[in-house]
């Protein structure tokens, strides 16, 4: 129960450390949204996002768990 929560804690650490050693100003195109930032923040928002989708895809598996 512990040593997941310990890997994702190292592996937010380290994707923290990755992003913060990379804060070049780049340009983020998608359809017609334009974004201007530093690669650190697009990357900690990537990671974020790639966080949340994951639990969402969790979700289910945890009720069928609790009804079961």
């Amino acid at each position: 129960m512990l040593s997941p929560l310990i890997g994702a804690l190292v592996l937010t650490i380290l994707a923290g450390l990755f992003a913060a050693q990379n804060a070049v100003p780049i340009t983020v195109k998608f359809l017609f949204w334009k974004f201007e930032g530093s690669l650190a923040l697009v990357l900690i928002l990537s990671f974020a996002l790639g966080v949340v989708v994951t639990l969402l895809a969790l979700i289910p598996r945890a009720v069928f768990r609790r009804r079961g």
